[in-house]
């Protein structure tokens, strides 16, 4: 299965539930929630509170995406805020192994992410302990950039070192500059989870959603 996962940064955060409403109603299964806290990254989003009042609009997955430096501090409170999938970085770790492993004693989803710079082989020896691997396809901070094209090749070595280790049920997710131009490419290149920004919330949001899914499905 293949998934849309529209990320709230190019929402309307003055009617931030509502438009997570509509593009979950409209086909989106995950909601992906950037958490920034202006040092692992060059900009500040928002936190648990935010997440916590939204989840009340939706039964869609909540994949959080923590751009915080030692996420370990704060794990519980995304949890209790509703998340379902908490998502943290490879480079923001001080031990990425017990992160992840805390992670998963709060009854959530495991992610782990790599930032554009970071070879895909660093994560082979945590594959078997997550539920998804993200990589970024454009530098994590903000919204709007261009596709990082080298990231093709890093997803199908993650998708080829899932593979030789029969990990089947890997979800690899893909976020940053995903649109309808390249979405497919993307697919074929072995991911199966798609965060889209801009090319969800700008314009017609249902229409956007529709139409992303059919290039996926």
């Amino acid at each position: 299965m293949n998934y849309l996962a529209p990320s709230v940064l190019s929402a309307d955060f003055s009617t931030l539930g509502n438009d997570i409403a509509t593009v979950a109603t409209a086909g989106a299964p995950i909601i992906h929630l950037d958490v920034m806290d202006g040092k692992f990254v060059p900009n500040i989003s928002f936190g648990a509170p935010v997440i916590s009042s939204v989840r009340k609009v939706t039964d869609a997955i909540f994949d959080v995406h923590l751009m915080i430096e030692e996420p370990s501090r704060y794990l519980e409170d995304f949890s209790k805020a509703g998340a379902d999938i908490i998502t943290v970085h490879y480079e923001a770790c001080q031990d990425v192994a017990a992160t992840l492993m805390q992670i998963r004693e709060l009854g959530v989803k495991v992610g782990l992410s790599i930032s554009p710079d970071t070879p895909a082989d660093v994560l082979k020896p945590f594959l078997s302990q997550v539920d998804m691997i993200l990589i970024m396809s454009v530098y994590p901070g903000f919204g709007g950039q261009k596709f990082i094209d080298a990231s093709i090749d890093k997803i199908k070595v993650v998708r080829d070192m899932a593979d030789e280790l029969e990990l089947n049920g890997l979800w690899i997710e893909v976020d940053g500059g995903i649109g309808a131009d390249n979405i497919v490419s993307v697919m074929e290149a072995g991911a199966n989870v798609f965060v889209a920004g801009s090319a969800v919330f700008k314009g017609d949001m249902v229409a956007n959603v529709k139409a992303l899914n059919a290039k996926i499905q």
